[in-house]
């Protein structure tokens, strides 16, 4: 059941219309920001997580709302959204203990992060792996969409009761596609997908043009065209409509309760 202070927030954010000034600066802020690559400038418990920090909060609310067991990222970088990750589900587990009064042992977590990264730095795998959130993360290297890599995600994600999925890794419209329709499967009923990166689409036509990504051939058209043949998700428009500026419009999909 949603706060007082919850419904007050919806119907503000919901107050926000495209040609208030408030909106359109949003959107020319999200323009020149991500071409002086603002989002670089973030870390999370040491590490660049490379977001920008509205993402990085509705993040942080879906999963203390949702309390998933298991989160699936695609996409390391340099770890810093791992480590966000494993700090969230560290956070639910101390709570958890305290509230029932119990002794908890850090050293053996319930909950886990499965990173998955074609290319995992070495300088990065060893930056993760001394962390102190490290026992809560298993990194697999491979692309995302090799069936041997989703096949080796599938099994480590067997027991867990309530998984959340977040995609950042390669960002054209084949690659995340073929992300959705392998992961999305993985995602709990009621939980959510997170597809990031669906600004692209919003961008200028020459911004990413030293990328394989661009205007028509990116994960919000990935995304559109997985929701015409996947009845289970839906937008959560509520997220986008309150954080106007992120780099996830259209890309907090949830799933339906059954």
């Amino acid at each position: 059941m949603s706060s007082q202070f919850e419904i007050e927030a919806l119907a503000r954010a919901e107050s926000w219309k495209p040609g208030m000034p408030m909106v359109d600066h949003a959107m020319a802020f999200l323009r020149e920001s991500a071409e002086q690559q603002y989002s670089y400038n973030f870390f999370w418990m040491g590490r660049p997580i490379i977001q920008y920090p509205q993402d990085i909060v509705a993040v942080q609310e879906l999963i203390w709302k949702i309390k998933p067991d298991l989160i699936v990222e695609t996409g390391i970088a340099h770890g810093g959204s791992l480590i966000f990750s494993a700090s969230m589900l560290a956070q639910i587990e101390l709570v958890e203990a305290l509230e029932a009064g119990q002794l908890l042992d850090p050293a053996k977590p319930k909950r886990h992060v499965i990173g998955v990264d074609i290319d995992i730095r070495e300088h990065n795998r060893v930056a993760i792996e001394a962390h102190p959130m490290s026992n809560r993360i298993t990194m697999i290297q491979g692309s995302a969409i090799d069936p041997e890599v989703v096949a080796q995600v599938k099994s480590k994600a067997e027991g867990y009761s309530k998984v959340m999925v977040l995609l950042d890794s390669m960002h054209t419209h084949s690659h995340v596609l073929a992300e959705l329709q392998a992961y999305s499967p993985m995602v709990s009923p009621g939980s959510y997908c997170i597809v990031f990166d669906t600004l692209i689409e919003n961008m200028d036509e020459d911004c990413y043009s030293d990328r394989p990504w661009g205007k028509g051939d990116n994960p919000l058209t990935a995304v559109r065209q997985f929701l015409q043949s996947d009845t289970q998700f839906e937008i959560d428009r509520s997220i986008d409509q309150k954080l106007l500026i992120s780099v996830a419009p259209e890309g907090y999909l949830k799933r339906r309760e059954i």
